[in-house]
């Protein structure tokens, strides 16, 4: 009769009379919700308290804060799990800050020192540095801001609102832009700026005037052991985090943990520089080997300076390439745990009605068909303030205690007498729900008693599920109909013929709403699906990778600079440019080697944590180990490759200069 106005474009809403929904569909006296208005002056909690007297066994009284909360509840994890993962976007850039302020005050060291001469204090350097670094945090800031809307307009409008992952199909979500986020986002670029800048600030305020004019290289002892102790108590403090509840529902000491465990790991960074190169300086080699070798070995401070943003990115890429390798094994082994069957039935939208009796003794009974075995699927709300779970009436085989699921714990043995439920895993962490427990269902207007007898792992249902022997449901509820169905071929019989037999068996009016696919199909959608969705992630750690190496690039430049006279010295020894850029190579591919050792390290120790802490606190599900050694190796091929070829480029410029000229202030 007309269009709605104001609808959600991608949303399939039609609007009826509520009497001839009831006659039509066969629903008359049923009502599946009310909306009530309180009178002026009435009581919520009082009339709450009287309505829920008089409400059948299966409703629940809820109140608009508590839909809106449930709603959001949908979609925290997810972009709370999608900000934090922007967070180390912006962490991998405080690194780079801190590489270009570096270069900046190695350039400036013989500066720094004659503005002390001439009566500049400590404090005056330290806040002139800083004020640097402001400017560069908010010029970073507006330009990241600007190029973070274009992106998010770009991504809604090629991705949608789910990035690509399926799960809105239909919808465009507008771009929302908030002054307030903006300027919070704003004031964290200000902050990691400021962050970045605060170690180049007290280096540079705390060298010695008199040697910042005659050298520009380690200020420090060369034979000072570095300190590991700090890093140790990091990572220690961080290791105890890890085991710490999650706080209103979020790992948020979780992600404190792997903050921690990676700045433990910047902090070794001059330890295990020394520790990994000293022994090449040691050994016979040729002379390019050797000097790369003794050049780090003595300098493990400028080497630590040339690792940090390198050990973080490749340590962040390593963790996530080790959860989501984990995430993509455990959910390709639970899809061939739970699609057993050859082809699978789902009639959409379809709680209370789909595959009769009849029909499905008809689809059995179809050439090619070797067995079938019907469920219905229809969803519950447990409590008024939590999303609505998924019951599954499964059949379970003749003799068998339990149908075939991917168990975590369990089966055990139900009583006799006894309804038993199999929970899922995400059920089972949100509802405290353990084997031996018992559950109220609201089924057929009651509230019907039930016993746990297992936990299984799903991945397809976040807020939960529980499975049911079919021929239980049926007894208590009388509904022998099913809404999925999976069909196990025939020997001999082929998949193509079987599935075009079962479509052209279903009636007219419910084949439009019949989704028919063979489980092949649709373990590869989901994976498809899957990979969609962490898309974004592999684009994030690409860019944590190249501003890693655009920090090595800042301070082997910076080094460079510095070691003009280094060079010379070494021409007018003998050296040929030959050899000093094959140092120069060296001692980026030593860097590069050195920073995927340690990346790799923190990367698994943070992985885990992303494994057994982040993931089941923000989506309650747990998953499997699973080794990348493939992308783990290349990572690490690639670190050490790239940080030897931004080490050459970076030598080729600095040996432009005339060798005599980089030495006639030591005449």
């Amino acid at each position: 009769a007309g269009g709605l106005p104001s609808v959600e474009a991608g949303r399939r809403i039609a609007v009826a009379d509520i009497a001839a929904v009831q006659q039509r569909f066969d629903r008359l006296g049923r009502l599946t919700r009310l909306d009530i208005a309180l009178a002026p002056g009435a009581r919520q909690e009082a009339v709450a308290e009287d309505i829920a007297a008089l409400l059948p066994a299966g409703a629940r009284l809820s109140t608009p804060e508590a839909e809106s909360r449930r709603t959001g509840d949908l979609s925290r994890a997810y972009r709370v799990n999608l900000g934090m993962l922007a967070m180390v976007a912006l962490l991998t850039g405080g690194f780079l800050v801190f590489s270009a302020q570096s270069l900046s005050i190695a350039r400036r060291r013989a500066a720094f020192a004659l503005l002390r001469v001439l009566g500049l204090p400590r404090t005056g350097l330290f806040l002139q540095v800083l004020a640097e670094g402001a400017v560069l945090g908010l010029l970073g800031a507006a330009a990241g801001l600007a190029a973070g809307a274009g992106l998010a307009w770009s991504v809604l409008g090629l991705l949608g609102g789910d990035l690509g992952g399926g799960y809105f199909s239909g919808s465009r979500p507008a771009l929302d832009i908030s002054p307030g986020w903006a300027a919070i986002h704003a004031s964290l670029g200000l902050v990691v700026a400021l962050a970045g800048s605060l170690l180049p600030a007290l280096e540079a305020a705390r060298a010695a005037p008199a040697l910042a004019l005659k050298s520009a290289g380690q200020s420090g002892d060369p034979r000072r052991r570095p300190a590991l102790l700090p890093a140790l108590a990091l990572g220690l403090v961080g290791l105890a985090f890890a085991f710490a509840p999650p706080v209103a529902g979020l790992p948020l000491f979780g992600y404190l943990s792997i903050a921690l465990i990676l700045a433990a790991g910047v902090a070794a960074m001059p330890w295990l520089a020394r520790l990994l190169i000293a022994p090449l300086a040691r050994m016979e080699a040729p002379v390019p080997v050797r000097l790369a070798a003794a050049r780090l070995a003595g300098a493990p401070d400028q080497a630590a300076v040339a690792l940090c943003g390198l050990v973080a990115s490749a340590g962040l890429m390593a963790a996530m390439g080790l959860m989501v390798a984990s995430f993509r094994g455990s959910v390709d082994d639970w899809l061939g745990a739970i699609l057993p069957a050859d082809i699978y039935l789902r009639v959409a939208e379809a709680e209370t009605s789909g595959l009769d009796t009849g029909l499905q003794a008809r689809l059995a009974a179809l050439p090619g068909v070797g067995g079938l075995e019907a469920r219905r699927s229809l969803t519950l709300r447990l409590a008024a303030d939590r999303p609505s779970v998924v019951l599954l009436a499964v059949p379970v085989p003749g003799g068998a205690a339990a149908p075939d699921l991917p168990w975590r714990r369990g089966p055990v043995p139900a009583a006799p007498g006894e309804t038993p439920v199999w929970v899922s895993e995400p059920l089972s962490r949100l509802y405290d729900l353990a084997p031996g427990d018992t559950l109220d269902l609201p089924l057929a207007g009651g509230r019907t008693p039930v016993r746990v007898a297992g936990v299984w792992r799903d991945y397809g249902r976040q807020f939960g599920a529980l499975a049911m022997d079919r021929r239980d449901y049926v007894r208590l509820t009388g509904d022998a109909g099913a809404n999925e169905a999976g069909l196990t071929l025939a020997p001999g019989a082929r998949l193509p013929e079987v599935l075009q037999g079962v479509r052209a068996a279903l009636p007219p009016d419910l084949a439009a709403q019949t989704e028919a696919a063979p489980a092949g199909e649709i373990r590869r959608a989901a994976l498809r699906i899957f990979d969609r969705s962490f898309a974004v992630t592999y684009a994030l750690e690409a860019v944590a990778i190249l501003v890693g190496v655009a920090g090595v690039a800042a301070t082997v430049s910076a080094q460079t600079l510095a070691r003009r006279r280094e060079f010379g010295m070494l021409r007018h020894v003998g050296a040929s440019r030959g050899q000093i850029l094959a140092m120069l190579a060296l001692e980026g591919a030593f860097l590069g080697a050195v920073g995927a050792v340690a990346g790799l390290a923190l990367g698994a120790a943070m992985g885990q944590v992303l494994i057994q802490v982040v993931n089941p606190q923000s989506f309650n599900w747990t998953m499997d180990t699973r080794w990348p050694l493939g992308l783990l190796g290349g990572l690490a091929l690639a670190l050490t490759l790239a940080s030897s070829f931004t080490a050459l480029l970076a030598g080729r410029s600095a040996l432009s200069a005339d060798a005599v000229r980089a030495v006639r202030e030591d005449w």
